[in-house]
């Protein structure tokens, strides 16, 4: 347990001991807030999570007890301990069946308050850890899983699937935070080399003139500051998979020297006479349309054909908002169980509300507005006001979408029938009354461009 992670609230009317109070489980480590009411308190708890609250039961206008009731409401697990000088039987009990943790007379003593305080924690934290939940998150979470049941993602998965009994070198393309990372991991761990390494390079961060020590390694004494023998990412992968990601903002002398060991299967470090040989698999991945970027010059032509010998394109998340609410249910599992908080949902209109956004930062995005919701949401459901601003003025009724110079007319029809089966009707015979087609010519296009599932029985008319 990190105490400096752990956030107490005294509450105390008693002002001199109420400071004593937050003095002294400050100097145990632990992060402690102080008020003097339990209308402040409550006002406290409304901006932050607390995993501890240590008040006082009898106090102006509002008592303990009353504060443990409304609190508890708002945020079931923060844990109680409540203090008195009239402690009795009845108000002891009163305050168990009201789920306090413990409870404790006045004048405190400081040893007993401190183990109790302690054994609380551990009590929150065991909560949490030996919940169903803390099973399911521990496979549901794994890096190598792909989340998503569109036709477009299934395709992704059954692509990779087919990919991970093979050792040809993989290209996949797609917007960041599309999940590249987790393709190239799924790739790995369903390969016969997953108990090899999975090393993940970025190109992008990589200086040029680091580039050649970092992947192939380096001897001692072969620059200014090589004290001792480094092995490279080659020799770090040996046996697994090197994931290169960001490949496209590789400089021209990586992409040379990365050509030389995919050609030959060897290298020497820098500053080394030995010819190494590693077995890796290599997967790249990139979020700029390599093709392009090779015709402009940018990108060596040799290297991208020995690089996309079997590509995978992954779609952005606004090409798939279907998959959006097995991926927010798969990150609250995540995320409840990683911050130890209880299970959460989010109500109907708000997980609408999610689908209809556009999610330019795709996954990535997503997945950390969970993270937020889980650690600001104090119910169970989550509903549209704790959404994120961003989203709440989002224009619900997307009355108009925008059309990019480029786009091919089959991306236009594509958009048009997604955006009327999004935004104003997901009935397909009341969307094809709107787009001007008959119920089969929209099933056909739906088929089409991807946008049902091809396990559904063809409609008739």
């Amino acid at each position: 347990m990190v105490k400096s992670g752990i956030h107490i609230l005294v509450v105390d009317d008693e002002r001199g001991l109420c400071a004593g109070l937050q003095e002294a489980l400050t100097r145990e480590g632990y992060s402690v807030d102080a008020a003097n009411d339990a209308r402040s308190a409550l006002q406290l708890m409304s901006q932050r999570l607390y995993n501890l609250v240590l008040t006082d039961v009898k106090m102006p206008d509002m008592s303990g007890l009353q504060l443990l009731k409304e609190a508890k409401q708002k945020s079931r697990d923060t844990v109680f301990l409540l203090m008195t000088a009239y402690g009795t039987i009845e108000s002891a009990v009163e305050a168990m069946k009201e789920d306090a943790y413990d409870y404790l007379s006045k004048p405190l003593d400081m040893r007993r308050l401190r183990a109790v305080v302690l054994k609380a924690l551990e009590f929150q934290a065991l909560v949490a850890e030996n919940s169903e939940l803390r099973l399911r998150v521990q496979t549901r979470s794994e890096t190598g899983l792909l989340v998503g049941d569109s036709q477009a993602m299934r395709s992704v998965a059954q692509l990779a699937d087919e990919l991970a009994r093979s050792d040809v070198t993989v290209l996949i393309e797609g917007e960041s935070g599309t999940g590249k990372e987790i393709v190239a991991r799924t790739i790995h761990i369903k390969s016969a080399r997953a108990g090899q390494p999975f090393i993940s390079v970025n190109c992008a961060a990589l200086h040029e003139q680091l580039l050649e020590a970092e992947l192939f390694g380096h001897v001692k004494g072969a620059f200014t500051g090589a004290v001792a023998d480094k092995p490279g990412r080659f020799q770090l992968a040996d046996g697994g998979t090197l994931f290169l990601d960001e490949i496209g903002d590789l400089s021209a002398k990586g992409q040379g020297d990365l050509l030389r060991v995919l050609e030959d299967g060897a290298f020497r470090m820098v500053g080394g006479t030995k010819l190494i040989r590693v077995n890796v698999r290599i997967v790249a991945a990139t979020n700029k349309k390599l093709q392009e970027i090779v015709a402009a010059g940018k990108f060596r032509e040799d290297l991208w054909y020995r690089l996309q010998i079997v590509p995978i394109a992954i779609p952005p998340l606004r090409e798939h908002p279907e998959d959006v609410p097995l991926l927010v249910a798969s990150f609250l599992e995540h995320f409840t169980a990683k911050h130890k908080r209880r299970r959460k949902k989010l109500s109907a209109e708000a997980m609408r509300l999610c689908q209809r956004f556009p999610w330019p930062g795709n996954v990535r995005q997503l997945r950390n507005v969970v993270e937020r919701l889980v650690l600001t949401c104090r119910d169970g459901a989550i509903e549209v006001k704790d959404l994120p601003d961003f989203l709440r003025e989002h224009d619900q009724t997307a009355a108009s979408f925008a059309i990019r110079p480029g786009m091919t007319l089959a991306e236009v029809e594509k958009l048009l029938i997604r955006q009327t089966l999004t935004h104003s009707t997901s009935n397909r015979e009341e969307a094809a009354k709107l787009l001007g087609i008959s119920r089969r010519s929209l099933q056909y296009k739906l088929r089409q461009y991807g946008l049902i599932d091809e396990r559904e029985t063809p409609a008739a008319d």
